[in-house]
């Protein structure tokens, strides 16, 4: 649970996040809606993955990422029962 608050933590990865909301993406996809250098968007990507918040598969020679949203629910789940209480 701490890696997923420290990948949450970050604006640029929340916005990432935000991205692949709407479709699956490559890091350069990805790379394109920021201001931000592709190593660094690479860095973001792998902290959201260790967070399991993003998955990935390897299409050819591209790397998709998608929103796991397992990952998302059990996070409100959890919330949800820290209010409950």
């Amino acid at each position: 649970m701490n890696k997923v608050f420290k990948a949450l933590n970050d604006p640029t990865r929340r916005e990432i996040l935000h991205l692949l909301k709407e479709k699956d993406l490559t890091a350069g996809d990805i790379a394109e809606a920021f201001h931000i250098t592709k190593p660094s968007i690479s860095h973001h990507l792998d902290i959201l993955s260790q967070a399991e918040l993003v998955t990935s598969e390897k299409k050819g020679q591209f790397v998709i990422y998608s929103l796991n949203t397992t990952v998302l629910d059990d996070i409100m789940k959890w919330i949800i029962n820290l209010r409950a209480d």
